[in-house]
């Protein structure tokens, strides 16, 4: 490891945690969430479908890399000192035991607490005669039409079987005894979840449809019973489900691209071909079978997973879908701040003074409406926006359509290459673009992350710009359920950044300073590198010196690096991250002034704070950057000052500090990489952050 700014005597293998173990820690967390007694019911589900979901993603994203490292026999060691195949046995030791747990706590927990509240998951043989009528008729009708059997033999190849989809491995017998594989596809257009009493009553309308019980059936244990309808006058001897997880990671040449919407439509299309890097498997499945489809899809035993119970319960957040109110958390309504509230022209508010949003504490309504207002607003003349996770549906882009429309000049930039948004994106930049919007798809080799939005208005004769910067996406859904940060200001200086990094973004620029805005590739990472600094100088001086970063990750080896440095120097450090953490706290001669916790609760945490004591007089950035190479290097990022000094207030004494004093939700990381939750004492009074937040915003 060459040096860098004087930390190489930090790049040991000991002083990092390995990123993707730690990944393995954060879902881990999600899952203990599901485990909490006091959780009503549909939350313990929602926490298992997340956690579901969250591991086909790793595995379709960061297993799949590691894979096509030991295949391509990458011999780099990363700066955690494992190698890519050190690495999947690693992560195969961990996430092994937590499938087998999740299996354990949906048959023993779930399906038990859902049978008290007359919520039963129910199997064919099970249902009275009048059901298995009405759900053979709606296997008739509904779901018969849409299924194809696949056969395997000699003169039909092993089928192709698309990524996350459920199927069955069915064995038939025909007249002359000989038996026959095929694999049927249970169709993701239908519910995985069937209603048996909807069925019931749709199929007998003198049926009453009554609130219980309430009864469900995974739908591929209805096609079991009726498998014979698909293989006439053949015997089903047996059938097992299993599913199947591929490669999605999509690998775009930018550089030899001539258009990158085309690229990326295609390689949208080729990503349902991605190689096969896990299969999970009933447990019902004899070993023969395992081997004949491995070695089918080209995998070893090594990527098959054995799981009890049902397969994808990503699917079971269908069941939120319940009007029980009773067995989930009391609904939040987010409040739209009186500085708001107070007048109705959103540009005058924010004249007289910066605005902070909360969300999902405080309504995305004034967001939308910023955007609505310079649509209509005479006086406006321009419009520039980000677009990276837009949503299917998004009144922000309906209110950009409408502002070109009304002849306002806008300009978005459309992240094409958002993960698993491009096809949202690329539908929604093409709807801009038939309004007229200048669309630009991003920079190549660079990922625009950064959240912004900018409003040029004539005012007196003057052109005054006025800019939102924010820590989440501009998506009206996520808003609700992720806690983000936006800023309204239409301070000179900051504007007059955000301008530049939209003219770096659509046109040319080779700008190496900004005025205030931090902006990766730029200034981030030295900036971020100085302010650390300036903790150590301040410390060494006499001067007060602290560092309070609350992010998602922590991932880039220098930032880690300059941590430990100030750690050493005396400098206090709390760090409130979310998810990935490679930085080990907690260690004598290196991390000993360094504490880490990690708040997992009923809002996703997504919001970035920085702040920087400076030796009493303090400094507080927000925006949309991690501390990750790939932010810092590979992708458009900004950090914002905050410099109105009662949202400044608001960030560090009350959502910083309560962050600080959470004791239910917070849970504190060794220098093991373990986690465990905040020690509290019998008479110590109960502090959930995300509960306060909502308590107490106004």
């Amino acid at each position: 490891m060459k040096k860098k700014n004087g930390l190489s005597k930090y790049y040991k293998p000991e002083n990092y945690f390995n990123r993707d173990l730690s990944w393995i820690e954060f879902n881990q967390r999600v899952l203990e969430e599901a485990y909490n007694p006091a959780l009503p019911l549909l939350e313990k589900i929602k926490f298992v479908s997340i956690f579901c979901s969250n591991l086909d993603e790793f595995y379709m994203i960061r297993v799949s890399g590691i894979k096509e490292q030991i295949a391509a026999e990458v011999p780099e060691v990363s700066i955690d000192g494992l190698n890519p195949r050190k690495t999947l046995i690693e992560i195969e030791n961990r996430v092994q035991p937590l499938i087998k747990e999740l299996s354990r706590f949906w048959l023993d927990e779930i399906v038990p607490q859902l049978k008290e509240n007359n919520i039963f998951i129910c199997n064919y043989d099970e249902l009275d005669e009048n059901e298995q009528i009405a759900l053979k008729n709606y296997f008739e009708k509904q779901i018969f039409p849409v299924l194809t059997p696949l056969a395997s033999d000699p003169g039909r190849p092993f089928p192709y079987i698309s990524n996350l989809s459920l199927s069955l491995a069915v064995l038939v017998q025909d007249s002359q005894s000989e038996i026959h594989f095929a694999r049927i596809k249970v169709p993701a257009i239908l519910p995985r979840l069937l209603r048996v009493d909807e069925i019931l009553h749709e199929h007998n309308q003198d049926f009453g449809l009554n609130e219980y019980p309430i009864k469900f059936m995974w739908i591929e244990d209805l096609i079991k019973p009726n498998l014979s309808r698909l293989f006439p006058k053949m015997k089903v001897l047996e059938s097992h489900a299993f599913r199947i997880t591929r490669d999605t990671d999509i690998e775009i040449q930018e550089d030899e691209a001539d258009d990158l919407l085309k690229v990326i439509e295609e390689n949208i299309k080729q990503r349902k071909f991605g190689n096969v890097v896990r299969m999970e498997a009933s447990n019902t499945m004899p070993d023969s079978m395992i081997k004949m489809i491995s070695k089918n899809l080209q995998i070893t035993k090594d990527d098959v997973h054995i799981i009890e119970g049902p397969l994808g319960l990503g699917r079971a957040m269908e069941f939120y879908s319940l009007p029980l109110y009773n067995l989930k958390e009391k609904p939040h309504y987010p409040v739209i701040p009186k500085q708001i509230e107070e007048e109705a022209n959103i540009f005058a508010i924010i004249r007289k003074k910066d605005v902070i949003l909360h969300h999902p504490y405080h309504s995305f309504m004034p967001v939308i409406n910023f955007i609505k207002q310079a649509s209509k607003d005479p006086d406006v003349l321009a419009i520039k926006q980000t677009l990276y996770r837009v949503g299917q549906n998004s009144p922000v882009v309906d209110a950009l359509i409408e502002a070109a429309e009304m002849k306002k000049q806008v300009a978005v930039l459309v992240e094409l290459k958002a993960r698993f948004d491009e096809e949202n994106n690329i539908y929604w930049a093409k709807q801009l673009e038939k309004v007229g919007v200048h669309v630009v798809y991003g920079l190549v080799g660079l990922k625009t992350h950064a959240k912004l939005s900018l409003v040029v208005r004539r005012e007196q004769g003057n052109l005054i710009r006025y800019g939102h910067i924010g820590t989440g996406n501009y998506n009206a859904s996520t808003a609700k359920l992720y806690t983000d940060i936006g800023l309204f200001t239409c301070d000179e200086a900051i504007c007059s950044d955000i301008a530049d990094v939209f003219n770096f973004l659509t046109g040319y620029s080779d700008q190496k300073e900004f005025n205030r805005l931090l902006v990766a590739p730029v200034t981030m990472r030295g900036a971020i590198l100085d302010l650390i600094k300036r903790e150590i100088t301040n410390t060494q001086n006499g001067y007060p010196s602290q560092i309070i970063m609350k992010i998602n990750s922590l991932v880039d080896s220098e930032i880690i690096a300059a941590l430990y440095d100030a750690s050493n120097h005396g400098v206090k450090i709390d760090l409130i991250i979310r998810g990935i953490c490679c930085l080990v706290p907690g260690v004598e001669n290196l991390s000993e002034n360094i504490s880490v916790r990690s708040v997992v609760g009923r809002f996703l945490e997504h919001s970035r704070i920085f702040y920087f004591s400076n030796g009493g007089s303090s400094e507080v950035y927000i925006g949309s950057a991690d501390m990750m190479s790939r932010n810092l290097n590979g992708r458009v990022e900004t950090l914002t000052p905050v410099r109105d000094l009662d949202i400044k207030e608001y960030l560090v004494k009350q959502v910083l500090a309560i962050y600080l004093k959470d004791n239910e939700k917070a849970r504190t990381l060794s220098n093991t990489m373990g986690y465990s939750f905040v020690y509290r004492g019998e008479d110590e009074t109960i502090v959930n952050a995300q509960e306060w937040l909502m308590e107490n915003s106004k």
